[in-house]
Protein backbone atom coordinates (compact mmCIF):
# COMPACT_ATOMS: atom_id res chain seq x y z
CA UNK A 1 0.00 0.00 0.00
CA UNK A 2 3.16 2.01 -1.10
CA UNK A 3 1.70 3.39 -4.08
CA UNK A 4 -0.64 6.03 -4.39
CA UNK A 5 -3.41 4.28 -7.22
CA UNK A 6 -3.28 1.71 -4.45
CA UNK A 7 -4.24 3.08 -1.59
CA UNK A 8 -6.72 4.96 -3.17
CA UNK A 9 -8.25 1.95 -4.43
CA UNK A 10 -8.09 0.78 -0.77
CA UNK A 11 -9.76 3.30 0.51
CA UNK A 12 -12.63 3.66 -2.47
CA UNK A 13 -13.05 -0.43 -1.47
CA UNK A 14 -13.65 0.23 2.21
CA UNK A 15 -16.36 3.54 1.05
CA UNK A 16 -17.96 1.35 -1.34
CA UNK A 17 -18.64 -1.56 1.82
CA UNK A 18 -15.90 -3.97 -0.25
CA UNK A 19 -13.72 -3.65 2.21
CA UNK A 20 -14.11 -4.24 5.79
CA UNK A 21 -12.43 -1.60 7.85
CA UNK A 22 -10.38 -4.86 9.81
CA UNK A 23 -8.97 -5.74 6.45
CA UNK A 24 -7.86 -2.56 5.56
CA UNK A 25 -6.12 -1.77 8.88
CA UNK A 26 -4.55 -5.43 7.93
CA UNK A 27 -3.04 -4.14 5.15
CA UNK A 28 -1.89 -0.93 5.88
CA UNK A 29 -0.91 -1.65 9.46
CA UNK A 30 2.86 -1.69 8.25
CA UNK A 31 2.19 1.47 6.09
CA UNK A 32 4.53 3.86 8.62
CA UNK A 33 7.49 1.75 9.23
CA UNK A 34 7.93 -2.07 9.59
CA UNK A 35 11.19 -3.44 11.83
CA UNK A 36 13.50 -5.97 10.58
CA UNK A 37 14.85 -7.36 13.35
CA UNK A 38 16.85 -5.21 15.63
CA UNK A 39 19.03 -3.54 12.94
CA UNK A 40 16.28 -1.99 10.56
CA UNK A 41 13.41 -0.59 10.31
CA UNK A 42 11.64 0.27 6.97
CA UNK A 43 10.03 3.55 5.58
CA UNK A 44 7.24 2.35 3.74
CA UNK A 45 5.74 5.76 3.97
CA UNK A 46 8.51 7.38 1.88
CA UNK A 47 7.07 6.71 -1.48
CA UNK A 48 3.77 8.29 -0.35
CA UNK A 49 5.56 11.25 0.74
CA UNK A 50 8.55 11.95 -1.85
CA UNK A 51 7.56 9.42 -5.10
CA UNK A 52 10.23 7.42 -4.17
CA UNK A 53 10.69 4.43 -2.39
CA UNK A 54 13.41 4.09 0.56
CA UNK A 55 17.02 2.87 -1.18
CA UNK A 56 19.44 0.75 0.61
CA UNK A 57 23.04 1.79 1.11
CA UNK A 58 24.92 -1.09 0.77
CA UNK A 59 28.18 0.41 2.76
CA UNK A 60 28.17 -1.35 6.35
CA UNK A 61 25.67 -3.38 6.21
CA UNK A 62 26.32 -7.18 6.29
CA UNK A 63 25.22 -9.63 2.71
CA UNK A 64 22.12 -10.97 5.26
CA UNK A 65 21.12 -7.69 6.42
CA UNK A 66 20.98 -6.57 3.05
CA UNK A 67 18.77 -9.55 2.10
CA UNK A 68 16.55 -9.43 4.57
CA UNK A 69 15.58 -5.63 3.72
CA UNK A 70 15.40 -6.42 0.17
CA UNK A 71 13.06 -9.89 1.23
CA UNK A 72 10.52 -7.00 3.18
CA UNK A 73 10.68 -4.20 0.55
CA UNK A 74 10.13 -6.50 -2.64
CA UNK A 75 6.18 -7.03 -0.81
CA UNK A 76 5.52 -3.55 -1.01
CA UNK A 77 7.41 -2.34 -3.87
CA UNK A 78 7.87 -2.96 -7.50
CA UNK A 79 11.54 -2.03 -7.44
CA UNK A 80 14.16 -2.23 -4.78
CA UNK A 81 17.66 -1.13 -5.26
CA UNK A 82 20.35 -0.93 -2.72
CA UNK A 83 23.40 0.86 -4.07
CA UNK A 84 27.60 1.05 -3.80
CA UNK A 85 27.45 -2.52 -3.44
CA UNK A 86 30.69 -4.81 -5.02
CA UNK A 87 30.20 -7.65 -7.08
CA UNK A 88 31.25 -10.41 -4.25
CA UNK A 89 28.56 -8.65 -1.94
CA UNK A 90 26.07 -9.15 -4.69
CA UNK A 91 26.80 -12.77 -5.11
CA UNK A 92 26.30 -13.43 -1.26
CA UNK A 93 22.78 -11.30 -1.18
CA UNK A 94 22.25 -13.11 -4.75
CA UNK A 95 21.94 -16.29 -2.49
CA UNK A 96 19.14 -14.76 -0.69
CA UNK A 97 17.34 -13.09 -2.88
CA UNK A 98 15.56 -14.08 -5.89
CA UNK A 99 15.80 -12.26 -9.41
CA UNK A 100 17.51 -10.06 -8.25
CA UNK A 101 19.95 -8.54 -11.05
CA UNK A 102 23.17 -6.53 -10.53
CA UNK A 103 24.84 -3.35 -12.56
CA UNK A 104 28.12 -3.74 -12.42
CA UNK A 105 29.24 -0.11 -14.02
CA UNK A 106 26.57 1.71 -11.36
CA UNK A 107 27.55 -0.81 -8.65
CA UNK A 108 23.60 -1.36 -8.06
CA UNK A 109 21.51 -4.28 -7.19
CA UNK A 110 17.99 -4.23 -7.27
CA UNK A 111 14.25 -6.19 -7.96
CA UNK A 112 13.68 -5.15 -11.23
CA UNK A 113 10.73 -5.86 -13.71
CA UNK A 114 13.29 -6.54 -17.12
CA UNK A 115 11.64 -3.70 -19.17
CA UNK A 116 11.27 -0.66 -17.25
CA UNK A 117 8.50 0.67 -17.71
CA UNK A 118 8.82 5.22 -18.40
CA UNK A 119 6.26 6.75 -15.82
CA UNK A 120 7.43 10.50 -15.62
CA UNK A 121 7.74 13.03 -18.32
CA UNK A 122 10.81 15.25 -19.24
CA UNK A 123 14.27 13.68 -20.43
CA UNK A 124 17.40 13.81 -17.67
CA UNK A 125 20.71 13.94 -19.34
CA UNK A 126 23.82 12.69 -17.95
CA UNK A 127 26.91 13.74 -19.03
CA UNK A 128 30.71 12.70 -17.86
CA UNK A 129 33.86 14.51 -17.95
CA UNK A 130 36.04 11.24 -18.37
CA UNK A 131 35.47 7.27 -18.34
CA UNK A 132 37.32 7.95 -14.71
CA UNK A 133 33.79 9.33 -13.86
CA UNK A 134 31.16 7.03 -15.57
CA UNK A 135 30.44 4.70 -12.05
CA UNK A 136 29.23 8.06 -10.52
CA UNK A 137 27.66 8.82 -13.99
CA UNK A 138 25.71 5.13 -13.97
CA UNK A 139 25.04 5.52 -10.00
CA UNK A 140 23.09 8.62 -11.41
CA UNK A 141 21.48 7.46 -14.74
CA UNK A 142 20.41 4.01 -13.63
CA UNK A 143 18.83 5.40 -10.55
CA UNK A 144 17.26 7.78 -12.69
CA UNK A 145 15.87 4.63 -14.57
CA UNK A 146 14.89 2.97 -12.06
CA UNK A 147 12.67 5.70 -10.65
CA UNK A 148 10.85 5.87 -14.13
CA UNK A 149 12.70 8.47 -16.20
CA UNK A 150 13.82 8.78 -19.39
CA UNK A 151 17.68 8.93 -19.55
CA UNK A 152 20.25 9.88 -22.25
CA UNK A 153 23.65 9.02 -21.17
CA UNK A 154 26.61 11.24 -22.96
CA UNK A 155 29.78 9.99 -21.85
CA UNK A 156 33.63 11.11 -22.14
CA UNK A 157 32.89 15.19 -23.37
CA UNK A 158 35.04 17.06 -20.73
CA UNK A 159 36.93 20.28 -21.40
CA UNK A 160 40.15 18.66 -21.76
CA UNK A 161 38.31 18.21 -25.57
CA UNK A 162 35.74 20.27 -25.55
CA UNK A 163 34.52 19.73 -29.21
CA UNK A 164 33.27 16.14 -27.84
CA UNK A 165 31.12 18.37 -25.92
CA UNK A 166 30.02 21.16 -29.21
CA UNK A 167 29.46 18.19 -31.24
CA UNK A 168 26.92 16.68 -28.93
CA UNK A 169 24.67 19.82 -28.12
CA UNK A 170 21.46 18.91 -29.16
CA UNK A 171 22.13 16.37 -26.66
CA UNK A 172 22.00 19.49 -24.49
CA UNK A 173 19.30 21.11 -25.52
CA UNK A 174 17.02 17.89 -25.85
CA UNK A 175 17.30 17.34 -21.96
CA UNK A 176 14.78 18.18 -19.35
CA UNK A 177 17.03 18.26 -16.22
CA UNK A 178 21.02 17.93 -17.37
CA UNK A 179 23.41 15.93 -14.80
CA UNK A 180 26.74 16.94 -14.96
CA UNK A 181 29.36 14.67 -13.32
CA UNK A 182 33.25 15.43 -13.37
CA UNK A 183 36.48 15.29 -11.28
CA UNK A 184 39.90 16.59 -11.85
CA UNK A 185 39.16 20.61 -11.90
CA UNK A 186 35.48 20.07 -12.12
CA UNK A 187 34.61 22.99 -14.82
CA UNK A 188 32.12 20.46 -17.19
CA UNK A 189 29.24 21.75 -15.54
CA UNK A 190 29.81 25.60 -15.98
CA UNK A 191 30.51 25.11 -19.41
CA UNK A 192 27.22 22.79 -19.79
CA UNK A 193 25.20 25.24 -17.97
CA UNK A 194 26.39 28.27 -20.54
CA UNK A 195 24.80 26.15 -23.46
CA UNK A 196 21.58 25.06 -21.41
CA UNK A 197 18.48 26.49 -21.09
CA UNK A 198 17.61 23.90 -18.12
CA UNK A 199 18.26 23.37 -14.44
CA UNK A 200 21.90 21.55 -14.68
CA UNK A 201 23.25 19.53 -11.13
CA UNK A 202 26.62 18.90 -11.21
CA UNK A 203 28.24 16.17 -8.71
CA UNK A 204 31.85 16.30 -8.25
CA UNK A 205 33.99 12.82 -8.19
CA UNK A 206 36.82 11.96 -6.07
CA UNK A 207 38.75 11.26 -9.43
CA UNK A 208 42.16 13.40 -9.78
CA UNK A 209 45.63 13.99 -9.17
CA UNK A 210 46.71 15.00 -4.93
CA UNK A 211 45.74 18.57 -5.46
CA UNK A 212 41.70 17.93 -6.39
CA UNK A 213 41.89 16.03 -2.55
CA UNK A 214 39.86 13.26 -3.35
CA UNK A 215 37.21 15.63 -4.81
CA UNK A 216 37.38 18.96 -2.98
CA UNK A 217 38.68 20.61 -5.73
CA UNK A 218 35.95 19.70 -8.25
CA UNK A 219 33.22 20.44 -5.33
CA UNK A 220 34.58 23.89 -4.60
CA UNK A 221 35.00 24.81 -8.92
CA UNK A 222 31.78 24.00 -9.15
CA UNK A 223 29.93 25.94 -5.74
CA UNK A 224 32.11 28.73 -7.59
CA UNK A 225 30.53 28.72 -10.43
CA UNK A 226 29.97 31.93 -12.64
CA UNK A 227 27.12 30.10 -14.62
CA UNK A 228 23.57 30.70 -13.25
CA UNK A 229 21.44 27.85 -12.65
CA UNK A 230 23.94 25.44 -11.25
CA UNK A 231 23.07 23.18 -8.28
CA UNK A 232 26.14 20.95 -6.45
CA UNK A 233 25.82 17.84 -4.66
CA UNK A 234 28.14 15.86 -2.11
CA UNK A 235 31.18 14.17 -3.69
CA UNK A 236 30.23 11.02 -6.04
CA UNK A 237 26.65 11.27 -5.24
CA UNK A 238 25.00 10.05 -8.09
CA UNK A 239 22.09 8.55 -6.46
CA UNK A 240 21.62 12.08 -5.15
CA UNK A 241 21.68 14.34 -8.11
CA UNK A 242 19.17 11.62 -9.95
CA UNK A 243 16.95 11.35 -7.06
CA UNK A 244 16.72 15.58 -7.40
CA UNK A 245 16.37 15.34 -10.68
CA UNK A 246 13.50 13.50 -10.97
CA UNK A 247 12.02 15.66 -8.01
CA UNK A 248 12.26 18.41 -10.39
CA UNK A 249 10.89 16.96 -12.83
CA UNK A 250 7.82 15.53 -10.70
CA UNK A 251 7.34 19.30 -9.42
CA UNK A 252 6.03 19.77 -12.86
CA UNK A 253 2.81 17.95 -12.62
CA UNK A 254 1.60 20.35 -9.51
CA UNK A 255 1.92 23.29 -11.55
CA UNK A 256 -1.35 25.02 -12.84
CA UNK A 257 -1.88 24.85 -16.47
CA UNK A 258 -2.85 28.25 -17.01
CA UNK A 259 0.39 29.59 -15.32
CA UNK A 260 -1.11 31.08 -12.55
CA UNK A 261 -0.91 29.89 -9.28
Amino acid sequence: MTDEKKLRSLLESIASGNLTPDAALNQLKHLAYEPIGEFAKIDNHRALRTGFPEVIWGPGKTPGQIAQIMNVMRQKNSVVMATRIESNVYVAVRSQVRDLRYYESAKICAIAPSTIETRYPGIIGILSAGTADLPVAEEAALTAELSGFQVQRLWDVGVAGIHRLLDNRHLITSASVLIVVAGMEGALPSVVAGLADCPVIAVPTSIGYGASFNGLAPLLTMLNSCAAGIGVVNIDNGFGAAILAGQILRTVSKLPRDGIF
